[in-house]
């Protein structure tokens, strides 16, 4: 590795890009940024970086989901969840995946520059903003939340999909399937979650941080 860490950042408001590219420049090198999910699979092998400083709600595939998939290709890349979530599960569940940090779009820079430092020594960083003074072992170690593992990978795929008002057919080409899979797993987990109708998926994904408070819902 470098002297200087090889970040790589994700959000999809570009001014917050900018600012946070402008930011972390005087100490690594921001090796490019990208605004979704989707995205980020396709940039994160290329630019090799050291660290990948993202947000989770983002569009066509989510921070979380996007870390769990490019976790297992690139298991020497550090993440570190920059976020408007406040949600302390949501934090729980990204430790559980591996990451190194996370803090919310409120904490100060300082905080950013430390989680960075922490994760390139193989430490952890959580804002005291979410921890609420607890110390970090005592934090992490609380039970998972019990929505964690109702939905497959590929299922909480389709489902951010459908819920950002896309259709069957466009999620399809998405995830290079077939219109019928997407549609078998749209009821697989109207069945598993019990949900009567498409709506109440949506406010199952907006719940649990697939997708914005206010996605174009089209189910």
């Amino acid at each position: 590795m470098s002297a200087r860490p090889r970040v790589l950042l994700a959000d999809d408001h570009a001014l917050l890009l900018e600012a946070f590219a402008r930011l972390l420049s005087a100490t690594c090198d921001v090796v490019g940024t990208v605004n979704d999910g989707r995205a980020l699979l396709e940039a994160a092998p290329r630019l090799e970086p050291d660290v990948i400083v993202l947000d989770i709600a983002m569009p066509r595939l989510n921070g979380i989901d996007a870390c769990r998939l490019l976790r297992p290709k690139m298991p020497d890349v550090k993440w570190v969840f920059l976020t408007a979530s406040e949600d302390p599960d949501l934090a729980r569940e990204v430790f559980r995946l591996g990451a190194s940090g996370f803090l919310l779009k409120s904490s100060s820079a300082s905080e950013l520059f430390a989680a960075i430092q922490k994760a390139m020594a193989g430490r952890r960083y959580i804002t005291p903003l979410i921890a609420g003074g607890m110390p970090e072992g005592v934090f992490l170690n609380q039970p998972a939340p019990a929505h964690s593992d109702k939905l497959t990978g590929r299922e909480r795929e389709v489902l951010q999909l459908l819920a950002e008002g896309r259709t069957m057919k466009e999620v399809a080409s998405t995830l290079n399937v077939t219109p019928r899979t997407v549609a078998f797993h749209k009821y697989a987990m109207m069945k598993r979650l019990d949900a009567k109708t498409g709506a109440e998926l949506v406010q199952y994904a907006v719940r649990h941080g697939l997708v914005g408070r206010s996605p174009p819902v089209h189910l």
